[in-house]
């Protein structure tokens, strides 16, 4: 996963409700309404038994250390979704153990290569680059009312670029990537099998495909690689890359065209795909 830093979550508690609305405005759904339909669950149904779901934020201090906020940023997305969750007081195996003791059905716990949620009874995981491909790739469908047969752009493909066309392609869509490690990209999509083959072009050139392509999604860590020029009144584009790759000029002329957040829609995907368990268990 991207490190981030403090200064890129620093404010995440307090324009959570700001966001859902810009959300909502963008895309007709919250956060919670994104998060659902990534995990293709029933909103309904999930906020029902959110409140009774327990989860533990465990900060986790091995690698280059806990991020200054990051438990507490998590802490209060998972509230703002609803559920009942707390940050232990204890770090790495004794947070574990705390949370346990606190009887969590799911705990979130982040070092420099993983972010997951372990839903203790079932056994899953969710993993929050993948979780955040999903939402982010369903973010940009609910914006442009579905990308069943449209062309789409997907900037970067480490793990969170891979998941979001995994999800375009099971949407229909016809979806070009491209990444800087032009060798790992190929033989990736090679994984994917003749089916997802006949769906994916590689793109080995950015500048011209950013100008061909209306729909976006940018996953890389590069910063300012699109521009102002690259930005007209029909292109929308969905940005779970951190930072941001667009420059400032771009961002303002997309307006409410544009999907961007560090945390807040991985980490909702995230739990609502832990606690898939207590609505199966429902059924």
């Amino acid at each position: 996963m991207t490190r981030l830093i403090s200064a890129d979550i620093n404010d995440i508690a307090a324009n959570l409700q700001n966001y859902d609305r810009a959300l909502v405005a963008g895309t007709g759904y919250s956060l919670s309404g994104i998060a659902c339909r990534a995990a293709e669950i029933d909103e309904a149904q999930i906020k029902n038994i959110l409140p009774e779901i327990r989860v533990g934020v465990i900060p986790i201090s091995s690698g280059e250390g806990i991020i200054g906020g990051f438990a507490d940023a998590v802490l209060n997305i998972l509230l703002h979704m609803g559920a009942n969750a707390f940050v232990t007081r204890t770090t790495d195996v004794a947070g574990i153990t705390e949370s346990f003791e606190k009887k969590a059905d799911i705990v979130m716990l982040a070092d420099d290569e993983r972010f997951v949620a372990l839903h203790i009874r079932s056994r899953s995981i969710a993993d929050n680059a993948v979780c955040t491909g999903q939402a982010f790739a369903t973010g940009l469908s609910l914006m442009v009312g579905g990308l069943n047969g449209c062309e789409v752009l997907v900037i970067g493909c480490g793990p969170v670029g891979r998941s979001a066309t995994e999800t375009l392609i099971h949407m229909g869509s016809l979806v070009s990537v491209y990444d800087v490690n032009t060798e790992s990209l190929i033989e990736w999509v090679k994984t994917l099998g003749p089916a997802a083959d006949a769906k994916i072009q590689i793109v080995k050139t950015l500048d011209p495909a950013l100008q061909r392509h209306q729909f976006i999604i940018d996953a890389s860590p590069a910063e300012n690689i699109i521009h102002a020029h690259h930005i007209t009144p029909d292109t929308y584009v969905s940005a779970p890359g951190f930072p941001c790759g667009l420059d400032t000029e771009a961002q303002v002329r997309l307006a409410k065209r544009l999907i961007q957040d560090p945390l807040q829609l991985g980490v909702a995907t995230m739990l609502v795909s832990a606690a898939k368990y207590h609505i199966e268990r429902q059924q």
